[in-house]
């Protein structure tokens, strides 16, 4: 995002405010691992939960031999991440959502099938409860956790507390609003407009009463910032 955002002449600020960290408890993980072979479907619902589970994959041991699971990925990074372990997609959503996900398995006859979810410690129950109405046998196991990184609170302080703001704040996930908010409050981000990456995001910054100015209309990076694009446009 910086990247395309300095291409477009843009003064890209970084503030990162998760930092990804392995479970508190990985035995969950490691069971599921290591019955691998019994689940009819896994889903990966973000790049982190395909590289987390990985690294607990390699430290068992099974490896990738023992999948059987059709795969489902909840968006094109996703899909990547998977494919370039040599490894197919079976099912995408439409759009990059829990509720566009749990649409696309509508089509599938999910009575008696098992279903492995590595995700994050904290994250919406959309996916397993949909599908447990749907008859499936859903495994939610903490693949990875996200925490606040120590030296962002020191970080924010200069950025928000500088004579000039941020013209645009970009907010990439419900995480990253509410690791911020938690540091700075909302009065901080007075006079920035906001870009969401999507509704999910969305929803979470008007929960905290952050006005959205854009909104990505497709649900990733790219998205967001044609979406700070078009609101010049408008």
């Amino acid at each position: 995002m910086s990247d395309r955002l300095r291409a477009l002449g843009a003064d890209a600020i970084e503030l990162p405010v998760i930092a990804l960290e392995p479970p508190a408890d990985a035995a969950p993980l490691d069971r599921a691992i290591e019955n691998l072979g019994s689940y009819d479907w896994l889903i990966f619902t973000s790049v982190n939960g395909v590289r987390f589970f990985l690294e607990r994959l390699d430290q068992s041991r099974n490896d990738l031999r023992a999948l059987k699971a059709r795969i489902c990925a909840i968006g094109p990074a996703t899909r990547k991440a998977i494919e370039d372990l040599h490894l197919k997609v079976d099912l995408m959503p439409q759009e990059y959502v829990a509720e566009s996900l749990v649409q696309a398995f509508a089509a599938e006859s999910l009575a008696g099938k098992k279903i492995l979810l590595p995700r994050a410690s904290v994250a919406r129950d959309v996916i397993p409860q949909e599908l447990v109405k749907l008859g499936a046998q859903v495994d939610v196991v903490e693949a990875y956790r996200n925490v606040v990184p120590p030296e962002t609170t020191e970080r924010a302080r200069e950025i928000f507390g500088s004579e000039k703001r941020p013209d645009w704040i970009t907010f990439t996930s419900s995480s990253t609003v509410k690791n911020l908010m938690a540091i700075t409050g909302r009065e901080a981000l007075n006079g920035s407009r906001i870009a969401s990456i999507g509704p999910v995001t969305s929803s979470t910054l008007r929960a905290h009463g952050l006005n959205v100015d854009a909104e990505a209309a497709q649900f990733t990076i790219e998205g967001t910032v044609d979406a700070i694009l078009a609101a010049y446009q408008i």
